[in-house]
């Protein structure tokens, strides 16, 4: 069978960050021809700046810059030496004086994400594990990657679950003899804090646990001599600790620095350290201007530094204290996150507050999960009291505006971010509509619903009774699914809008890689729900094709989508499930732009296929048409096999043919990885043979018709399209027989006699499809989650 397209990680990414810079928030170009940290220049417009990470404004400071202007004349603008063998004349200086401020053995590096994949290769050994926060900064998670290729084990904890990490521990310490848990000191979207003294604990408890901390956002404004949040609470670094901090960002000037108190784990890293052997060093005026920085840091000007920094975020606190704003996560670290849910909402409040003079960034995915999107605002000594109360009051009155414009409200946002509010705001859904939900399709008139949705696919009426029924009382969770119709009518009750959805538990790595999904499974075999996740999901595991109805030509038809996603998020909420999922869309703009914008990203399926009988008579008219290179595939591959088979349509099977079907779809389940599914029950098979709708195309050889080497699964819908909805084979006979091909053939034959207008042929497997005439159209689901975690998980689990 041909290799599924999977999506690609990094295409979903460049679709958010493109509709991101297509509204006019994301990749912008400061303009002007100076620049003081207090205000910045975008479009012509001077905005005050609440985008920095330079908090306490060292970058603009008078002594770092002449101290850079100084070292570029005297030494030129880089000094293009590896450091192992010479150091630019400055670089002793400057070690000297961070060596003075940590008290402690440190290593300059270029910059954080060169001295994480110089320093983790070095200090994690092959008999080692890590453990990563999944929210860790990605050039932690990617230095940690490197590590796979020695087989070094890393999982991941959700983000500060000490619970979680315990139990990691627990797990790994027969078997490591370290284990590192990597954690950021402060995050740098919501600027939450890690757990440092939990962590300490555990370590105490655990003397295999190392910590590995990126604390490069904790750097400089907090701490004795601007040494960083970590070390504020460790007060001093034990030998099972690395610290990362920052010579950029709050610091003023460029580079990073390892610190490390394991005088044989330094020697080590510091005389071979991959990226910090053969990286350029830094340049002569960013040593200069970190050595600058680094005697403020060693002087009590940094406790007043620090002093005027925290008063202006007490102040901005205490301004947010007396609003409705959604503050993710209030503490005092400069780094403030207002979340707004939806992207399309983030979009409007940044565009909003850059009109009124104001720059902050937009917090999107994948640094966040996508309906975690919000405004990320950082306070620096740069900001005066007078900005700060302006940006305080822009965002409460733009607040609701930006929402309001969306077609959203405080309620869906603090819902979004699992925050309490005394928000009790109703659903906005035009007054116009009615909308239907019922949990059986026995409720609903079939007449209508197979007007609206009983065209294409297992899903018409009788479809959606059967999976029902098979679908129920059965002894595993994952194939016990709950249904819900959901049909939206105007006044007049025509309708705009249907769709059915399906609550089940699906496998995480669904449309992940074939590679990826053979390493889970390994990991399932002792824990069959190892990541599994409950879902709500437009159609179900066991339908393909166009799972909603809508009337694009109704001026309620947006009103009518508004609906359906508050629902959806209202089902999600109530049933705790992970993720959303709307399956099987075209590459259709208008629906790509809506979802986009209401927190989905969209991920690519495999491509559908289907075959239009129109203008045909029989099976060989349809041969006919095929060019002549497909011709010769059908008559040498198929047709001149054909007579050694024994070809037969049942319509009920007896319990030894119902065993054998069950078998040969196992085997194709079993080898199809790239689409990874839970197996259905037997009761499926058992109640297709019951039903009137369902028939087994079965293939056997014809010395031994009794003995089943393929069989296609059939429904017969009731507006006329031939359903092969699954296929079951022996693989020992593929070759010998191409069953594939001929299994391909005899349904196209089968719904020529059935009279049917259209087959629905599904996923997977396009270029043996439409060698047999099939037509081929990409498709597409948008996804949501709670958060990030199993992406990210995923991500590092990943061998191919």
């Amino acid at each position: 069978m041909a290799k599924i397209k999977h999506n690609n990680f990094l295409d979903t990414v460049n679709e958010v960050f493109t509709d991101a810079m297509q509204e006019g928030v994301l990749h912008l170009y400061a303009e002007g021809t100076e620049f003081s940290g207090r205000t910045i220049e975008v479009k012509n417009k001077k905005l005050f700046h609440f985008g920095t990470t330079g908090y306490l404004g060292l970058e603009q400071d008078p002594r770092l810059k002449d101290a850079a202007i100084s070292a570029i004349k005297k030494f030129g603008t880089q000094f293009p030496l590896s450091k192992s063998y010479i150091s630019n004349p400055l670089y002793r200086q400057l070690e000297e004086r961070v060596t003075e401020m940590y008290n402690c053995p440190v290593i300059i590096t270029k910059n954080s994400t060169l001295g994480h994949l110089g320093v983790i290769p070095s200090a994690v050994k092959d008999q080692d594990a890590i453990i990563l926060d999944h929210q860790v900064h990605w050039s932690v998670q990617s230095a940690a990657k490197v590590l796979k290729n020695r087989s070094v084990p890393i999982d991941m904890i959700r983000h500060n679950n000490i619970n979680m990490l315990e139990d990691k521990i627990k797990s790994l310490s027969n078997t490591r003899k370290r284990i590192w848990y990597m954690a950021d000191g402060i995050y740098s979207m919501y600027g939450d804090f890690a757990p440092i003294q939990d962590l300490k604990s555990l370590s105490l408890k655990y003397p295999q646990l190392h910590l590995y901390y990126d604390d490069v956002h904790g750097m400089s404004w907090v701490g004795k001599n601007g040494t960083g949040y970590v070390l504020s609470e460790l007060k001093e670094l034990s030998e099972n600790i690395l610290l990362f901090g920052t010579l950029s960002k709050t610091f003023g000037a460029s580079g990073a620095v390892l610190v490390c108190s394991n005088k044989k784990m330094y020697k080590e890293i510091k005389t071979f350290g991959g990226p910090l052997t053969f990286s350029a060093q830094l340049e002569p005026a960013s040593v200069a201007a970190a050595t600058a920085s680094a005697e403020i840091h060693l002087t009590d000007e940094i406790c007043e530094l620090q002093k005027e920094l925290r008063e202006r975020i007490g102040y901005f606190n205490d301004l947010l204290e007396q609003t409705d704003l959604p503050l993710v996560d209030k503490n005092t670290s400069p780094v403030f996150y207002i979340g707004t849910g939806m992207p399309k909402t983030g979009y409007n409040f940044v565009n909003r507050l850059m009109k009124e003079g104001f720059y902050v960034n937009l917090g999107i995915f994948p640094a966040v999960p996508v309906k975690n999107t919000g405004v990320r605002i950082t306070i620096s000594r740069h900001n005066q009291k007078a900005e700060i109360k302006g940006l305080a009051e822009a965002m409460e009155y733009h607040f609701p505006k930006a929402l309001e414009d969306t077609h959203t409200d405080t309620r869906r946002v603090y819902q979004a971010f699992n925050l309490k509010t005394k928000a009790t705001g109703k659903d906005k859904r035009n007054p116009k509509l009615t909308l239907r939900m019922e949990d059986t399709i026995s409720k609903v008139d079939k007449a209508v619903w197979d007007k609206l949705m009983g065209k294409d696919g297992v899903f018409d009426w009788e479809g959606l009774k059967f999976l029902e029924q098979t679908f129920c009382h059965n002894s595993k969770k994952e194939h016990n699914w709950d249904f819900r119709y959901i049909i939206i009518n105007d006044q007049e009750q025509r309708p705009i809008l249907a769709t059915f959805l399906t609550l089940a538990y699906w496998k995480d790595d669904m449309l992940a890689s074939a590679g990826l999904s053979k390493t889970i499974e390994g990991e399932r075999k002792t824990d069959p729900y190892y990541l599994t996740s409950k879902v709500l999901s437009m159609g179900s595991l066991f339908t393909e094709g166009d799972h909603l109805f809508i009337d694009k030509k109704h001026p309620l038809k947006q009103d009518a989508l508004n609906a359906l996603i508050q629902t959806l998020e209202q089902l999600e909420q109530h049933h705790k499930s992970k993720m959303t999922v709307l399956r099987d869309f075209k590459a259709d703009t208008y629906f790509h732009t809506y979802f986009q914008g209401q927190g989905f990203v969209r991920v690519k399926m495999p491509d559908s296929c289907d075959i239009d009988l129109d203008g045909f008579k029989d099976i060989e008219g349809f041969i006919a048409n095929l060019s002549s290179r497909n011709r010769r595939h059908v008559r040498r591959e198929i047709l001149a096999i054909e007579p050694l088979l024994h070809i037969e349509t049942l319509k009920t099977c007896n319990p030894d043919q119902l065993e054998q079907v069950q078998e040969l779809y196992h085997n194709v389940h079993q080898n199809n990885l790239g689409l990874n599914m839970f197996a259905f029950p037997k009761k499926l098979f058992d109640n297709m043979s019951a039903h009137p709708n369902w028939e087994f195309i079965t293939v056997s050889e014809r010395a031994h018709p009794e003995k089943i080497i393929g069989v296609m699964l059939c429904y017969n819908n009731n507006d006329h399209t031939y359903v092969p909805a699954f296929i079951g084979m022996d693989y020992e006979y593929l070759e010998e027989f191409y069953t594939y091909r001929q299994l391909l053939y005899q349904t196209i034959k089968r719904a020529f006699d059935l009279n049917m207008k259209k087959i629905a042929l599904g996923m997977t497997a396009s270029f043996e499809k439409r060698k047999l005439g099939a037509s081929v159209e990409e498709k597409y689901a948008y996804i949501q989650t709670s958060d990030n975690y199993t992406l990210e998980l995923m991500g590092i689990l990943e061998t191919s």
